[in-house]
């Protein structure tokens, strides 16, 4: 029994919440969806591992806050997807969990309403029916791994899973990564440490123990058997981090630590010095670099949304622009097609014999 002398001063209230398998009946999954998520794994992994030469491209809103937009959005990604497959990868950034430097809106799973009611079991539904709307229509999704439980409810309908700069030295989040059946990328430091990334790579591929819950909602021991396919993401630091320099660097210390050099590039955040429309400027540098040879440069991802910028959640909510992001500033939807379908162009005759 709780004594209430001792314990639980700062709680003010638990609740409970739908188990992952009854969350996962409301929203099964057709043939279509695991498709989907299916062959998103695998060619995920075999681009990583340059049995595919194409680019992997993360693209999407830097956090959804409205399901209606981001159907919208994804609808016409994947149009966008299907031209240009046969030199980029493309996939749809779903991202449902944000983390914050001191405090501020957690993401679509915490606070589904934007009003601080924090109805999370709310946004768990929220987040799994729009991921299987997406791969419905055949598109896969890209996350972040925040929760180390949430994962239990959503994770499934992930083709790729990002470990973000503030949890990538966790190592609950390596030890949760570790059992993951998407490729995992997982960020520089937000100070630019490379090297917590680096290690990370080294951690995820064993096997761990960590307590969580299981798909009947019962704590657990999971018991991992190690994820050999991740790689780094650059995301910047104090200083951008994607130049030709720096990814030589970045190679020989993959290549000195034993592991593969396989890169991703985050054209956002401290690389574009917070500032959405830099982007541009960074892919155009990464299409320069994979012209003159790099190989090691696999992948890229992009904030995008359907409209520039960004805006701050108003106390009336109706005052909410559609299409703009509530967290950090994307480009717009028509500077996203113009940018990739450059971008497809600009490095198709470089991709054979990568």
């Amino acid at each position: 029994m709780t004594d209430k002398r001792i314990e639980n001063h700062n709680i003010g209230a638990e609740e409970a919440i739908i188990t992952p398998n009854q969350l996962k009946d409301q929203y099964p999954l057709t043939e279509k969806i695991i498709n989907t998520v299916f062959e998103g794994q695998t060619t995920i992994k075999n681009i990583l591992s340059r049995k595919d030469p194409r680019i992997l491209v993360v693209v999407g809103p830097c956090s959804i806050h409205d399901v209606k937009a981001a159907k919208a959005y994804a609808q016409r990604l994947k149009k966008l997807a299907d031209e240009l497959n046969d030199s980029l990868y493309i996939i749809m950034r779903a991202y449902f969990e944000k983390p914050r430097t001191t405090v501020g809106w957690s993401g679509l799973l915490n606070d589904p309403y934007l009003d601080d009611s924090c109805r999370v079991q709310d946004g768990l539904k929220m987040a799994r029916e729009l991921l299987t709307y997406i791969a419905e229509l055949g598109l896969p999704a890209a996350g972040e791994a925040l929760d180390i439980v949430t994962p239990q409810y959503i994770q499934d309908l992930f083709s790729w899973t990002a470990i973000g700069a503030r949890t990538t030295e966790s190592q609950s989040h390596r030890k949760m990564a570790s059992g993951l059946t998407s490729v995992v990328g997982f960020k520089n430091g937000t100070d630019g440490n490379i090297e917590i990334a680096i290690n990370a790579l080294e951690s995820v591929a064993a096997p761990h123990n960590f307590v969580s819950i299981d798909p009947q909602g019962h704590v657990a021991v999971v018991r991992t058997n190690g994820n050999a396919n991740s790689h780094i993401i650059l995301r910047g630091g104090k200083a951008p981090n994607y130049s030709s320099k720096n990814i030589a660097d970045y190679e020989e210390r993959l290549e000195k630590a034993g592991l593969p050099k396989s890169i991703m590039v985050d054209c956002s955040h401290a690389n574009s010095n917070k500032k959405a429309a830099n982007q541009v400027n960074v892919l155009e540098n990464l299409t320069q670099q994979i012209q003159k040879g790099n190989s090691s440069i696999f992948g890229i991802m992009i904030e995008s949304n359907l409209e520039e910028g960004k805006q701050k959640i108003p106390a009336d909510l109706s005052q909410l622009k559609y299409g703009v992001s509530v967290t950090d500033e994307c480009i717009g939807w028509e500077l996203t097609e113009e940018i990739l379908r450059e971008f497809a162009g600009s490095v198709a005759p470089y991709l054979k014999g990568r």
